[in-house]
């Protein structure tokens, strides 16, 4: 099959496209043709290396873990899913090596679930990684409820956006970070936009003179510390970025596929509740491209790449 994969660490010229060899279906997995995989900042972190640490490379490494495709072949083990089947998935695996930026990729059905029917398929592929932080952290460590005052920081990213509509589906109130390019997006997202930079906690502050009931990092350092001096009394506090968190009083949060999250994900797309903004999809063999443009760091919600199948 052709897929992008890179042989070391590095920036985006390791990457290569080009033929690799077909994926192994297991008992519990489901072969699954990609039709479009979504990038996060994590994916270039990884071809860094900078989670050799945590994770072992097994070279070539194929990039990402984001999909959204069609299931050809269950595994033995598999009834969950059938030939046919329209799924997404957040297809993370204990190692690097067998990622979703290819033609197909075996896939354990405990990171898959239905795909949204009213999501196109780059659409879809950007609802996994993303969607889940954001659930996880919204809904199951912060446990934001009706009346909060909720601050998400890079809230018109992949995962803040997510953050700010599943905060604010439950009556919420949402104060989001951003550049000013991106305040009119978050408005209709329904978030109190406040710029980046010098004087963000002054800014807050006059939103919310109470302070905040949670604050969900992305950004990690000064950002942090900023968010934890905002909180009210009893705030509660999470981030993504940086481990620095707990000595803070807050949770260390990263993101775990859950087959059972993804699926009320995928309920709440279909219910109008979640929305995904595409800024950009690029061909399979310009995906080096997409990485380049991710890099920047000004990402306005998915960077999608997508795999065109003459049908």
């Amino acid at each position: 099959m052709k897929a992008i994969s890179y042989q070391a660490y590095g920036g985006p010229e390791v990457l290569e496209y080009g033929d690799v060899r077909d994926p192994k279906v297991g008992p519990d997995s489901v072969l699954v043709k990609v039709r479009a995989t979504a990038l996060n900042p994590v994916d270039h972190k990884c071809r860094e290396g900078h989670l050799d640490q945590a994770l072992d490379a097994v070279f070539p490494v194929i990039p990402c873990w984001d999909v959204a495709g069609v299931v050809v072949q269950p595994g033995v083990a598999a009834p969950e899913f059938a030939v046919g089947d329209e799924v997404i998935g957040y297809v993370r695996e204990d190692f690097l090596s067998r990622g979703t930026l290819a033609e197909y990729v075996a896939a354990p059905v405990r990171t898959l679930a239905r795909k949204p029917r009213n999501l196109s398929f780059a659409e879809a592929a950007g609802v996994p990684l993303a969607g889940l932080t954001a659930y996880q952290v919204i809904v199951k460590v912060l446990a934001v409820t009706e009346g909060d005052t909720v601050l998400v920081h890079a809230a018109a990213g992949g995962v803040g956006s997510f953050a700010v509509q599943l905060a604010r589906h439950v009556g919420a109130r949402v104060i989001g970070t951003a550049s000013e390019r991106n305040h009119a997006y978050l408005r209709d997202l329904g978030a109190e936009p406040v710029e980046y930079g010098d004087g963000l906690a002054g800014r807050v502050a006059a939103l919310a003179p109470g302070g905040v009931d949670a604050a969900f990092d992305t950004i990690g350092g000064a950002t942090l510390k900023t968010s934890a001096d905002l909180l009210a009394a009893d705030g509660r506090l999470a981030s993504v970025a940086d481990g620095a968190v707990v000595g803070l009083g807050g949770q260390y949060c990263f993101v775990r596929p859950d087959a059972e999250d993804l699926t009320r994900l995928t309920e709440l797309a279909e219910q109008g509740v979640l929305t995904v903004n595409v800024q950009e999809t690029f061909p399979l063999d310009r995906a080096a491209d997409a990485f380049r443009l991710i890099e920047q760091g000004r990402t306005r919600g998915k960077i999608v790449v997508t795999v065109d199948w003459a049908e």
